[in-house]
């Protein structure tokens, strides 16, 4: 028996397991959690090996050489070499690469399809050729309060997906997974006592002042309108498949970059760079707007952390579109860009994030924003990975500008994601917040 033959006969031993824990009546109890996951991922891994041994087994078919069956004894002669290229050709298509967290967008297509019914989902997705993990992940899982489970397979692709988009991600926060929604990293309080004695003299004590970083997941929902119209041709067409999954993320980042740069911690809520400053590191922009105040305000916020000994392995800024605008637009007295380089997307030589989480509408005349300067190494995203999607059609939704808006009116189904992580410094010194912002 060939690989390609054990490779598809496991995997299907695996989906009968899986499928006779998700079928079981009852909650599913810890040790079946562990063993569906644990199927699931093997189930995972098999469908990559067997997609590798059949693109084996397609290029080997494309190498095949004609046989001389004259020489065999067993027919004519072929022909020759030119006459077989002058034969019309249909030359080889590059297969085109699937759009990250795509099998998530055919996941909720196949649920609203289905009426949300995670069975007949899964019949649906297996018509439609949404690739087997996604009939999989629907017909072995059951529908909760929250919907449906996405696998951790699938949903660490849609975390992949948000690195780009989400600003905190993007300019070097650590990930850490959470353990049953908890992570507690160790971290340094105070310094060791460290000094000279002579020969004779009693050494000074020496040690560290320890504390922790405790993380704890804090649930994110991402509620996004999709057109039925679009709907209907997802999962077949990858472009719409990349407009599906590209709102879903979008909006998972922009109140995620929220929450990590803004939020105050109380409550469900994280609790964000702007509330783990330090008031020394926290002070106000120069009320004169000049290049030299302006220039000089950024040099400090890199000094405070510089200051407190901060290792700066991952330095950037965070600041809203319209601070940045600003400064790329500051000329010198020749006409010259003063910082030339934000056309790279750096200042001063660290890397920027532009976010409109970031207000420009602070401040007693609505005029002000912050800018604000970190070590991004230091800064942690507890993850939990297991997300779950739902769906509704007949469910209303308030849009930007808090209007009430009914997707059964609109001819929309509401897809929510629902998601678990945490935000926290290892050490508050390094962050610092320029506040009063009027550069504009």
């Amino acid at each position: 028996m060939s690989k390609l033959d054990n490779y598809l006969r496991e995997r299907a031993e695996v989906h009968a397991k899986a499928q006779a824990i998700a079928s079981a009546t009852g909650e599913m109890t810890v040790e079946q959690q562990a063993e569906f996951q644990s199927l699931n991922a093997r189930f995972g891994e098999l469908t990559k090996l067997i997609q590798a041994e059949q693109a084996v087994e397609e290029m080997n078919a494309k190498m095949a050489q004609p046989v001389d069956r004259v020489a065999m004894g067993i027919g004519q002669a072929a022909p020759p070499v030119e006459a077989q290229a002058s034969r019309s050709t249909v030359p080889a298509t590059p297969r085109v690469p699937e759009v990250a967290g795509a099998k998530v967008a055919r996941m909720a297509v196949a649920l609203a399809a289905a009426g949300g019914n995670s069975h007949v989902a899964a019949k649906i997705a297996a018509d439609r050729g949404y690739g087997d993990d996604v009939s999989m992940a629907l017909s072995t899982t059951t529908p909760g309060a929250g919907g449906i489970l996405i696998p951790q397979s699938l949903s660490s692709e849609v975390i992949e997906v948000l690195r780009p988009k989400a600003v905190v991600r993007r300019l070097g926060a650590r990930t850490v997974p959470l353990v049953n929604g908890k992570m507690t990293i160790p971290r340094v309080q105070g310094g060791a006592v460290v000094g000279y004695v002579g020969a004779d003299d009693e050494a000074a004590a020496t040690g560290l002042d320890f504390g922790d970083l405790e993380l704890s997941s804090k649930t994110l929902n991402a509620l996004v309108p999709i057109g039925n119209d679009l709907l209907r041709v997802a999962g077949t067409n990858q472009s719409v498949d990349q407009i599906v999954i590209g709102d879903l993320t979008s909006a998972i980042a922009a109140r995620e970059d929220k929450a990590f740069i803004r939020d105050n911690g109380t409550a469900n809520l994280p609790k964000g760079l702007r509330s783990w400053v330090l008031p020394a590191n926290t002070f106000v922009a120069n009320a004169v707007v000049n290049l030299a105040n302006i220039d000089a305000d950024l040099n400090k916020a890199i000094l405070r952390l510089e200051n407190s000994d901060v290792a700066l392995v991952s330095p950037g800024w965070v600041m809203s579109p319209t601070t940045y605008r600003f400064l790329d637009s500051l000329r010198d007295g020749n006409g010259n860009k003063v910082y030339p380089e934000l056309e790279a997307g750096l200042l001063k030589g660290y890397p920027v994030g532009r976010t409109t989480q970031v207000p420009s509408n602070l401040g007693a005349s609505s005029d002000e924003s912050e800018v604000y300067f970190a070590d991004f190494a230091e800064a942690y995203i507890g993850e939990d990975l297991g997300m779950t999607i739902d769906y509704s059609k007949d469910a209303a939704y308030k849009d930007s500008q808090g209007n009430m808006v009914s997707a059964f009116q609109k001819n929309q189904t509401l897809i929510r994601v629902m998601t678990k992580h945490d935000f926290g410094l290892r050490h508050a010194e390094s962050v610092s917040v320029i506040t009063g912002v009027k550069w504009h």
